[in-house]
């Protein structure tokens, strides 16, 4: 399973030179903020795609934008690849590096620079979690919307890269929709702003172009993102149906009814009993599919939209109705979701694929991924933002038997080819990466592909920002 995504093959030049390039750095960097011993860079080797792992040349840890830019200068100028890193927690290969590769980390880089709560935002280093964002500003009565599973370790700089989503974004949108401003390090080491905290910038969207860019545009090193007002209340609840088509269906009639609530996440009946076992959140056991639904707003704004959902609900024939009593069950109820990927963990080894489809084709995409997983002779749990159809279905297998994995893996690209094919696309949130790269090819043309490659060779002609990825290594020019 290792050798089935090819990487490019290392630059001779570059690993020629490592001792000349490291003391390079060492120059450039503090003494602390430069990793090159071989022991040291095993925790860089992957990230949260774990089936592949390539050691780096060096990691570079800048504390500064100057830092970052010194860096990137120098690499431009003798053809050394780059891989931007956060914090590792990309589930598509993301930034896993190369022999030849230079990783270009940000986890120093920590800092809340400015919140302005006049304006409604908060300017911080790409290096801070996207959790501790909420942390800072919530005793003033504000949140920074987005909120992946992986909030608590994720930063914003990785969440730009991929434009990162979660929870909470059917009504509030992804990273995209609240990001504001970037301060960026280019390819050749010029430091650039896009954006601000005005509301709209002239000019081209270049700061559209860059969130979702996965590292081969530039470094982000600062983001001003938008602060949102809490809601006056919020009540998660739980609905839970006999099969999942019939909980697929009721997300469609609810999108459809114009009702936007807050969240609706998916679990089939093998993620509810996961979560469960690990949260304790009071699910119930006794029904094949749950969907959580979160409204905000005033006590009456939230009975009447809640009215609304549970009539709908029962069109489906919903079997449990159950609303959160009190602070502490709503925060349990989102503890169990929020663990699925680390509960599943516990249990077996997995994929997480990430692909979206139309919201009425919902129950078709679920029978069909069962049917692909099943023909396989594996296992799925499914566990997702349903409402925007963003799906996260986790194929279990065994990590220590190749065949196994190779099994899992070939399911995977099945699931996401259906995706497509059903009118989606290959990822909502995780990103391209190296795990659906050779995937490109389904969702684009050939005229599409190169189209994209030329906007991407505009920022870096000779493609030494995280090389391996997005991009199908056939056809690059």
């Amino acid at each position: 399973m290792s050798e089935a995504i090819r990487f490019l093959p290392p630059r001779q030049a570059v690993l020629s030179r490592r001792a000349a390039i490291v003391a390079d750095l060492a120059d450039l960097l503090p003494e602390d903020c430069l990793v090159h011993e071989a022991r040291e860079l095993v925790p860089f080797e992957t990230d949260a795609f774990i089936s592949y792992r390539r050691l780096p040349l060096a990691v570079a840890l800048p504390r500064t934008t100057a830092q970052v830019a010194a860096v990137m200068k120098y690499c431009h100028r003798y053809g050394i690849p780059v891989v931007p890193r956060g914090a590792g927690t990309s589930l598509s290969g993301g930034a896993i590096p190369q022999e030849d590769a230079i990783v270009l980390g940000l986890s120093k880089m920590s800092r809340i620079l400015e919140v302005d709560y006049a304006n409604r935002t908060a300017t911080v280093q790409a290096g801070v979690t996207n959790l501790s964002i909420s942390e800072t500003v919530g005793i003033d009565g504000f949140f920074y919307a987005p909120d992946p599973s992986s909030q608590l370790a994720c930063t914003i700089g990785g969440n730009i890269g991929m434009n990162s989503g979660g929870a909470h974004c059917l009504k509030y949108g992804v990273t995209t929709n609240n990001l504001l401003g970037v301060r960026m390090v280019l390819v050749d080491g010029t430091v650039i702003e896009l954006g601000g905290k005005h509301l709209d910038a002239a000019g081209y969207d270049l700061l559209g172009l860059v969130c979702g860019s996965e590292g081969q545009l530039g470094i982000v090193t600062e983001a001003t993102v938008r602060l949102i007002a809490k809601p006056e209340g919020a009540r998660p609840v739980l609905f839970g149906f006999e099969t999942s088509e019939e909980a697929g269906a009721c997300v469609a009639d609810i999108i459809g009814s114009g009702i936007i609530p807050v969240a609706i996440e998916f679990m089939d009946k093998p993620a509810i009993e996961i979560c469960e076992a690990f949260a304790q959140a009071g699910y119930p056991l006794d029904v094949g599919a749950l969907l959580i639904v979160e409204v905000e707003g005033s006590d009456a704004e939230m009975d009447a939209m809640l009215a609304s959902i549970v009539e709908i609900a029962r069109r489906h024939g919903v079997k449990t109705v159950r609303e959160s009593q009190s602070a502490a069950e709503a925060a349990l109820i989102w503890k169990g979701r929020k663990s699925a990927f680390g509960a599943t963990g516990r249990i077996a080894d997995y994929i997480c694929m990430d692909g979206t489809v139309p919201l009425g084709k919902l129950p078709y995409v679920l029978n069909k991924t069962a049917e692909i997983v099943e023909r396989f002779g594996l296992r799925v749990a499914n566990v997702f933002h349903a409402g925007d159809g963003n799906m996260h279905p986790l194929i279990l297998f065994n990590a220590n038997d190749p065949a196994d994995a190779a099994k899992a893996e070939e399911a995977g690209n099945e699931i996401l080819k259906l995706c497509v094919d059903a009118g989606g696309c290959l990822t909502g949130e995780h990103g391209v990466g190296i795990e659906k790269r050779d995937l490109m090819r389904h969702q684009y043309s050939d005229a599409d592909l190169a189209q994209q490659m030329a906007v991407r060779s505009a920022f870096d002609e000779g493609w030494i920002l995280n090389p391996s990825k997005v991009f199908p290594l056939e056809g690059r020019a």
